[in-house]
């Protein structure tokens, strides 16, 4: 569980995917808390993180380091399609396009953390719930529930090897909830919603509480750890 002593709202901070919902949100949080917000998107800096040489020449470009870096970046499908509900909806081009946004890209910037990140700083990235194998009790949305599964891995892997450099680093994949965005639009009143604004509170308290030695989890909202 976090600490119960949050820590200071950091100095500085770079938001990756600022201009989706979440991220953007996550961004005017930071700011209205006296934070010094970097923000860098696809639609503002050209950096698609599917493209090796876009996410090598906008990260390269970034002068650090940050205190706080938060990955908000991924798609639920496809442009103009949605998840697969069975195995026989499973498209070769739809799983590898999923997984080049959600796995391959936040993969492609950790490669960037040790530069950019600060002494004993702190960086989350963020995944989904329907990523747990463990919590998986309904199958279905097989290209985005692996690429979450994928991620996580990948997170955790980065955060042990983080830690053998800096040990009060920190490290995780988070869980927002089911966030009301243009991402979630087609599935509102199945799940409870939150707005974005709060959202992004949630889980900059999450970030604020968590210990060193929580690195390389996958935490809620909440701040619960999410079964792998």
């Amino acid at each position: 569980m976090p600490s119960e002593t949050p820590e200071a709202a950091p100095a500085t901070a770079l938001v990756i995917g600022a201009s989706g919902g979440i991220g953007a949100a996550l961004a005017a949080a930071l700011e209205d808390r006296g934070t010094a917000v970097t923000r860098l998107s696809r639609r503002q800096d050209g950096l698609d993180v599917t493209d090796p040489d876009a996410v090598a020449r906008v990260l390269g470009a970034v002068e650090g380091p940050f205190e706080l870096i938060l990955v908000a970046v991924g798609i639920l499908a496809p442009k103009g399609q949605g998840p697969e509900k069975a195995l026989d909806a499973i498209d070769a081009d739809h799983m590898n396009r999923v997984f080049a946004v959600n796995a391959t890209g936040p993969a492609l910037m950790l490669r960037h953390l040790p530069r950019l990140l600060a002494d004993g700083g702190r960086c989350g990235v963020l995944s989904a719930r329907v990523g747990s194998i463990g919590d998986n009790g309904m199958g279905g949305w097989y290209s985005y529930r692996a690429s979450k599964a994928a991620l996580n891995q990948i997170v955790h892997g980065a955060a042990l090897e983080l830690k053998r450099q800096d040990k009060g680093a920190v490290l995780v994949a988070l869980h927002p909830g089911t966030v009301e965005t243009e991402f979630t639009a087609a599935y509102a009143g199945r799940h409870k919603m939150v707005a974005p604004e709060e959202a992004a509170q949630n889980l900059l308290q999450v970030m604020d509480n968590l210990d060193p030695a929580q690195s390389g989890g996958f935490y809620d909202w909440r701040g619960e750890a999410v079964p792998w």
